[in-house]
């Protein structure tokens, strides 16, 4: 019969220990006052240094043993168990390492000797406390003891509680380590040395045969235990189900995590004390330590990123798709540690330098004190985030490479540095190098990557002149080159939401051997998935709490000109007059001004914050001087509004002056101040952003935020996400005036889970494109061919560019200007013919306005047409081989020429007067409020690649009268109004002095006849 004991349990895990390496010890080897295993202690330094050791004993001829055990046990309780295991201590003559860790290449034989020598033990029921008593010494008896202890030289590294899954969980486990493992004596309170913190043991397991859970701190009640499970075949929390009658859930820690040569690699490359500053609700700060230790898939996706680089070697690219909650600093920190580290089989470092692109401004600090505590050396990583002196950026870039530093740290706006530090110096970029991308942002993955690649490939193979210096055509032939994978390079990306454009540039297909297709899609390195984040509390559950409200108005155009415009312009433009009336604004501001009050002010002992969320800097300023009317209007004194947005705003009848987001009139408290710093104090509570801190903005008491912008995609998941950070005692709220619930639903949904592509891009797009532009007629192809020249000769003037592109700019102005004056004039023949009767010249005339329209819109194709070839052949040449010399000429110059045609530069562009304009009806309405079940999105969310760009036909612009769209977009959005719903200037008067409470007070004192012929005071 089957055993279901937890004493089965334990014994499967020790033998599978003991196959793979370890050795099986017995609580009677271990010492409860050292908390050692002095046997391995010993044994390992006697074996690994025996010249060592024999002068140790010279100096210390009484009992040597004893002496090394003080010493060790000294240095454990001053320098903590991770200090002296990864740098081991010093004693007078000798200097004791007590821990060799494998090394990065096999070319010392000695060290590898020394790695051999280690002894890993496992212990079961190891009683651990010198404080042990039998009941009757003055209290009851105290004898704790652990299932399993694992020790590495006889240091102990960690200890288990096992809970067999018929009878209890890894809950049990969890309570027995808070409440029966106590890291002081109940009675003496003196420390227990296995267990107390840096001193002791390094982690504590909880696990069961489904789960397991790890913490590195044990501190009775208040004992946080994180989960270290590898996470459902769905991407949900905990583990798939065991893969035979004769294994465990649980077995990879045993068989994978405690492996001899994981265990140590964990020790000497993974764990490292963390000092963090963290402030509670009364602005009290402490400073606390944290050992960290890598959860499942930090561990796991570091050791696979390594083992493939080492086999693959450089110029892979690799897309790790890690959920906010993720702990991706540390795992990036991890990864380029020990990517600088790798070694190929022959002894040569595999990379010169690894290069960390990121926004996350701790992450060049976080990277400089972890790696200081693996090696105890300055200088390994380098940041470059601004000029220093008289150095640039490119200058600091150029050093470090040149001095081969290991770690670079750039942000995204010195990324483009590197290339001009590579461009001044060739020679550099003949090495190897590690690029890590935080956030797989678009500047990693366009023309600045190509650039940076263009650099390489010419630097290493193209032919020079005799003068010494890269031809035009050398580099010409250098930037087609580069859009292939370069063997120089290898990407590292990681981001919680990729795009579809991310996944077919650094994921890879699971049958590496054929090409991507429609069965072999590329997909994800590794993933840590939204769902097992919030299923493991890592993050929150934005979507829990979602309201969304309707908007209902009417628009009246009494006295202004009716005349024919283009129904889609005048659609938007109308649309966004109403958004930025002062009534729709003022309507919204009290919604949220109240529903912040009454929800989310209170919470988090009063340091709440929200976010509203606009579409334009106008929107954003008139939303904060509406803000500020209406909490001065009310005497609010808890609402405290800031505004963030990027340039300036002009002034129009709302704003009185042009404004930045420094401007006192805004922003009177910044007191120079940045905005992120400002806003987390307690003298700003609500930010009213236009595409700003709407990414990579981490504010954890974030608890509201209120939408009036539309959001799509990865924009409405980035967006949205700003609430998904813990805080102790956090809920959240988004109330949003813009977007239906479903769609937000289904643009979350393709990273609930795994993010996949629906099919893969078709490469014949490109010359799809190309072939209608060189049909367009607007360049010849004499003037690409010399604009890339003269971009690619580093000699030649810049006025040889605008030189060849202006020929193309003018045919296209000409013939703009050629289609409008002929739709004006066939517009006045229609006119003519409509007044006078004329059927066969109506007819003649609409036919030729009909022409002229789909002429003038073949020319709006063919800027559009532009921008689309550049974009699609820079994204599809990094992942097909296009080897086209054409395409090349052609993508420059069209990157050139296209806003070379922006018809604002080129014509006196016909606006829609809305100056006649009035809002009659308004409404705004709460539609529902409920909780978006992301669990329930199943579904087809794969994300669509490049597939129809430049598909589109041209088409006339549809011409209507203002006032019959107008009639339209009343019948569309003015359905719910009624009577009730009517705006009067009376009206809106009226509202105003019953919000001035002097002037409501003489209206009172005065009688009906009085007020109505004025004859109070003050109005």
């Amino acid at each position: 019969m089957a055993d279901s004991r937890e004493t089965q349990f334990q014994q499967d895990i020790i033998n599978a220990m003991e196959s793979g390496g370890w050795t099986v010890g017995t609580a009677s080897g271990y010492d409860r006052a050292s908390a050692l295993y002095t046997e391995d202690l010993l044994g390992y330094i006697q074996d690994a240094w025996p010249e060592r050791w024999e002068k140790f004993c010279k100096a210390n001829p009484q009992a040597p043993d004893k002496v090394l055990v003080q010493k060790v046990v000294r240095e454990l309780e001053r320098a903590g168990t991770l200090e002296v295991l990864r740098h081991g201590f010093k004693v007078p003559g000798v200097k004791f390492d007590l821990c060799s860790f494998q090394p990065d290449h096999g070319m010392n034989p000695d060290s590898l000797a020394r790695y051999r020598a280690n002894r890993l033990r496992v212990v079961p029921e190891v009683s651990y406390s010198p404080h042990a008593r039998e009941k009757g010494q003055g209290s009851g008896s105290y004898d704790p003891r652990l299932d399993l202890v694992l020790f590495v030289n006889g240091i102990p590294t960690a200890t288990l509680e096992l809970k067999s899954q018929f009878k209890q969980t890894v809950e049990n486990a969890k309570r027995q380590y808070r409440k029966d493992r106590p890291v002081k004596d109940p009675v003496t309170r003196k420390p227990e040395p296995l267990l107390t913190f840096k001193r002791g043991a390094l982690v504590h397991f909880a696990v069961s045969q489904a789960e397991v859970a790890m913490t590195t701190r044990l501190a009775g009640k208040d004992t946080r235990f994180l989960p270290f499970n590898r996470g459902t075949e769905e991407g949900g929390a905990g583990n798939p189900p065991p893969a035979d009658a004769q294994s465990y859930a649980t077995a990879y820690l045993w068989n994978d995590v405690f492996a001899p040569q994981a265990w140590l690699k964990i020790i000497g490359r993974f764990l490292h004390l963390e000092q963090k500053t963290e402030e509670d609700f009364h602005g009290r700060r402490q400073t606390k330590a944290s050992l960290i230790f890598p959860r499942y898939h930090q561990w796991e996706v570091v050791n696979r990123l390594i083992e493939a680089t080492r086999a693959e070697g450089p110029g892979r690219r690799y897309l790790v798709q890690h959920s906010a909650g993720s702990g991706k600093s540390n795992s990036i920190a991890w990864t380029a540690h020990q990517l600088a580290n790798l070694y190929a089989e022959d002894g040569t470092k595999l990379f010169n330098s690894v290069i960390v692109v990121t926004d996350r401004t701790v992450l060049d600090s976080q990277l400089q004190e972890t790696i200081y505590q693996f090696e105890h050396a300055h200088g390994v990583v380098c940041p470059i985030t601004r000029d220093m002196g008289s150095q640039s950026k490119s200058e600091q870039l150029a050093e470090a490479l040149a001095n081969h530093t290991r770690i670079i740290v750039v942000t995204l706006q010195t990324f483009p540095a590197l290339f001009d530090a590579l461009d001044k110096r060739p020679k550099l970029a003949q090495g190897h190098y590690a690029v890590i991308a935080d956030e797989a942002h678009s500047s990693q993955t366009g023309s600045s990557a190509s650039k940076l690649k263009a650099l390489l490939a010419a630097a290493g193979e193209a032919v020079e002149d005799d003068a010494g210096e890269i031809s035009a055509e050398a580099m010409l032939d250098a930037a087609v080159a580069s859009r292939r994978p370069s063997e120089r390079i290898s990407y590292y990306a990681f981001t919680a939401t990729p795009k579809a454009r991310t996944l077919e540039l650094f994921g890879r297909p699971p049958d590496p051997d054929r090409p991507p297709s429609t069965d072999n899609k590329p997909e994800p390195f590794h993933l840590y998935s939204m769902r097992q984040a919030i299923e493991e509390g890592f993050i929150l559950d934005v979507l829990r709490n979602y309201v969304t409200y309707s908007t209902a108005w009417k628009l009246a155009h009494p006295d202004g000109e009716d005349h024919e415009v283009d129904s889609k312009k005048a659609s938007r433009t109308l649309a966004r007059w109403v958004r930025l009336h002062p009534y729709n604004i003022a309507q919204r501001v009290e919604v949220i001004v109240e529903h912040f009050r009454d929800n989310v002010r209170h919470l988090l002992d009063g340091q709440a914050k929200a976010m509203v969320v606009t579409a334009s800097r106008q929107e954003a300023v008139r939303y904060q001087l509406a803000m500020g009317r209406y909490i001065q209007d009310q005497g609010y004194e808890d609402v405290h509004p800031m505004v963030a947005f990027s340039g300036s705003v002009p002034p129009d009848e709302e704003i009185p002056e042009g404004v930045t987001e420094t401007s006192p009139l805004l922003n009177p408290g910044l007191k120079g101040r940045a905005l992120d710093k400002a806003f987390d104090t307690e003298e700003y509570n609500v930010m009213i952003a236009a595409n700003k801190f709407q990414t990579g903005f981490d504010q954890p008491k974030l608890c509201a935020m209120y939408v009036d912008k539309k959001l799509q995609g990865v924009d409405c998941v980035q967006t949205l996400s700003r609430l998904n950070r813990l805080f102790p005692g956090k809920q959240t709220f988004i109330l949003d005036f813009f977007n239906d619930a479903q769609e937000v639903l289904e643009a979350f949904a393709p990273y609930y889970r795994k993010a996949e592509l629906a099919d893969v891009s078709d490469p014949q797009v490109v010359f799809d494109l190309q072939r209608s532009l060189d049909a367009s007629g607007i360049y010849q192809w004499p003037e690409v061919a010399g604009f890339a020249r003269a971009f690619f000769d580093s000699k030649a003037p810049a006025a040889s560019l605008s030189y060849h592109c202006r020929p193309a700019q003018e045919r296209f102005r000409q013939r703009y200007q050629a289609i409008l004056d002929q739709q004006h004039t066939w517009r006045e023949a229609r006119d003519q013919a409509e007044r006078s009767g004329d059927d066969k010249g109506l007819k003649r005339a609409e036919q030729e306005l009909k022409d002229a329209g789909t002429t003038r819109d073949e020319l709006d194709l063919f800027r559009k047409n532009l921008a689309s070839f550049v974009r699609t052949y820079e994204f599809l040449s990094q992942i097909v081989t296009f080897d086209d010399t054409e395409l090349e000429q052609l993508c420059v110059f069209a990157r050139h020429l296209h806003p070379l045609l922006r018809l604002d530069r080129l014509l006196d562009d016909d606006a829609i007067d809305v100056s006649e304009l009035e809002l009659t009806h308004y409404r705004l309405t709460k539609r529902e409020e409920k909780r978006l079940r992301l669990e329930d999105s199943d579904g087809d969310y794969g994300l669509k690649p490049v597939s129809e760009v430049g598909s589109g036909k041209p088409h006339d612009p549809e011409k209507q009268r203002l006032d019959e769209i107008i009639e339209r977009l009343n019948d569309l959005y003015g359905a719910e109004v009624s009577d009730d719903d009517k705006l009067h200037f009376a009206n809106g008067i009226a509202d105003r002095i019953e919000r001035d409470a002097s002037v409501m007070a003489q209206v009172r004192s005065h009688s009906e006849d009085q007020v109505m012929h004025g004859e109070v005071v003050q109005l």
